[in-house]
């Protein structure tokens, strides 16, 4: 028996994470393949059965769970990011969420046959799009930063707002049957509020006030910030039912507004700990679905994804961005992209299996009519999203540029061989005399350390997707290798070490490997190296690669002597020279490779 529930978890864990590094590959939202592994797991196969597995713990686990994803959710709303934009999200959170719950609610009466009462509580479920679905598909759509910011504040704030709407409107149906419905809405929807709000303030300012005075051990900060986060949680719904979503989202806001509260390691802690909650809960939400009920459903739950997608959606953005400083283009986009993700799964399946102990016969469909609207807005817009933003003009490039710690010669040299090829280019340094040089090139910079506050703010890093860390002082390339690993990716972060050490002497004065990024170009490649070749009279050359004269020949005829740097793919990708990979560059490729003075004539009548 314990041999099965632990089969049973590991299978959670394993296909969700499979199921996200898919996702990855192929530049889909993971929700796609997690529904899709919970069905096969679930009703087509009968491996998982959630029900049995965890018995009265699911409802309050999949609870705790969406609590942690709201709090890190609300971690990333920080006021400032929203200056411009904050009547359009409170537009977008307010009023047209409503519009949309009403027009939605009609459908749903009208087209699949729900009586109002239902219609009503299924209207207000559909109005929560949530971070769970909109983060992941905004980093395949990627958008113009108005359109994200929008997108990202709407789906993370209208979360437990929707679920407290979708809580009344279930008070309403189980309370009108003794005739005080209006008197027991008013109750219930002030004591959520204020209990919500005082939880989520009390704890987020007491919590803020205990990191900044570093009263708690730096170790047990994401530890600590979990158990607050769970009692706050448990707490608020204690006293009042539905309100600890809005406590955990009230605090996770209030905590990351506070000047000088450390919670980035705290975020990354979140997010890895939201992606793993995110990909078991729709697994095991899916694995709960009845095959038959789902695959059964009529041309009405057609019906009403059309008007959420065709009617609701657009409607509500329309009248919530009515006179903002979005154009038409960012506004039709923002009216494209809505999915629906896991508090609307998560609610679907709490309120159906209440109705219908008080003898709701229909409410046996809000949970596949809940999920085909999920896969249905997830399905369309993931694949068409990306391509709406291309043709509308207002998605962000690939990001194939590179942010270069340093204006010096050897940065300067290299900037302008990567941006001769198309590739964009940022220079970042606190020296003047080394920006303006690199201005005089006609080289994109940035005058200030790449690591401040200012940066945040004003360094541009649309297009930008690789660090390289080429400033003399090794200390801010790793730091700026530290910094940026979150915003590229570590595989996509490079260092060149300032001066070949002795082993011994590395080992001893060196930062360790795991915080250098990846070592650039090659192990007997340093600054110091390149800036002497540099002075000499070196030159960075481009040679095209062909299937006459390729990356082997090219090793035979300079390679003894050259040192390549870079190979730009057929397609116009960046590939960096590292000693931690073996890189052989394809016929097509465009090599980048610095040649000491007295190979530049041996080079010369290289093909190009």
């Amino acid at each position: 028996m314990n041999e099965s529930i632990m089969l049973s978890l590991a299978l959670i864990g394993g296909l969700g994470i499979a199921s996200q590094w898919l996702a990855w590959r192929v530049k889909l939202p993971a929700i796609l393949f997690l529904l899709i592994a919970g069905i096969l797991v679930g009703p087509v196969t009968g491996l998982l059965n959630p029900d049995a597995l965890f018995g009265p713990l699911l409802f309050p686990i999949i609870s705790l769970a969406v609590a942690v994803i709201l709090f890190e959710g609300s971690l990333t709303l920080k006021l400032e990011e929203i200056r411009g934009l904050e009547r359009v999200v409170r537009n977008l959170v307010s009023f047209g969420m409503i519009i949309s719950g009403i027009t939605t609610a009609a459908a749903a009466h009208w087209l699949f046959g729900f009586d109002w009462q239902l219609s009503a509580l299924f209207g207000a479920m559909m109005t929560v799009t949530g971070p769970t679905v909109i983060i992941p598909m905004l980093r395949t759509v990627r958008p113009t930063q108005a359109i994200a910011k929008s997108l990202r504040w709407e789906g993370i704030v209208i979360d437990p707002i929707g679920a407290l709407i979708s809580v009344l409107v279930f008070e309403f149906i189980v309370s009108s049957q003794s005739g005080e419905a209006l008197g027991h809405i008013l109750m219930v929807f002030g004591l959520i509020i204020g209990t919500g709000l005082a939880f989520g303030t009390v704890a987020g300012h007491g919590l803020g006030l205990l990191l900044r005075n570093h009263l708690i051990p730096e170790y047990l900060h994401n530890v600590f910030t979990l158990a607050v986060v769970f009692g706050v949680f448990a707490a608020a719904n204690a006293l009042e039912p539905e309100s600890g979503l809005l406590a955990v989202t009230v605090m996770g806001m209030w905590l990351t507004n506070m000047k000088h509260v450390p919670v980035e390691a705290i975020l990354d802690f979140k997010e890895s700990l939201s992606v793993f909650f995110i990909s078991g809960l729709f697994i095991i939400l899916a694995a709960r679905l009845q095959l038959g009920e789902l695959v059964m459903m009529s041309w009405g739950a057609l019906g009403v994804l059309a008007v959420l997608q065709f009617i609701a959606r657009p409607l509500k953005v329309a009248l919530a961005t009515a006179g903002s400083s979005l154009n038409w283009r960012e506004r039709a986009l923002l009216a494209w992209i809505g999915p629906r993700g896991i508090i609307a799964a998560a609610i679907s399946a709490l309120f159906a299996e209440r109705l219908q102990d008080h003898g709701f016969e229909q409410a046996q469909l809000l949970v596949p009519l809940t999920f085909f609207i999920i896969i249905g807005t997830v399905v369309i817009q993931s694949v068409t999203a990306r391509p709406l933003a291309k043709v509308l003009g207002v998605a962000e490039p690939e990001p194939r540029g590179v942010l270069i710690v340093g204006a010096n010669p050897v940065a300067r040299a290299i900037g302008l061989a990567l941006m001769k090829q198309s590739i964009p280019v940022i220079l970042a340094d606190s020296n003047w005399d080394n920006v303006s040089a690199a201005r005089m090139l006609g080289l994109a910079t940035y005058h200030g350390n790449p690591v401040s506050e200012h940066a945040d703010r004003h360094l541009d890093l649309v297009g930008i997707g690789h660090l390289l860390g080429l400033s003399p002082q090794s200390s801010l390339n790793v730091l700026a290798a530290r910094y940026y690993s979150r915003e590229f990716g570590g595989r996509n972060i490079y260092t060149l070490s300032v001066s070949l050490e002795d082993e011994a002497r590395e080992r001893k004065h060196g930062v360790a490997e795991d915080f250098q990024g990846r070592p650039l170009f090659g192990k007997d490649v340093s600054f110091r190296k390149l800036a002497s070749l540099l002075k000499q009279g070196a030159e960075i050359r481009a040679t095209r690669l062909t299937d006459k004269f390729s990356f082997d020949d090219w090793l035979r005829t300079a390679g003894n002597q050259g040192i390549p740097l870079f190979a730009i793919t057929p397609r116009g990708n960046l590939r960096i020279f590292s000693a931690d990979t073996e890189l052989k560059p394809v016929s097509g490729s465009t090599l980048l490779a610095l040649y000491p003075p007295e190979t530049k004539k041996e080079t010369a009548n290289s093909p190009k």
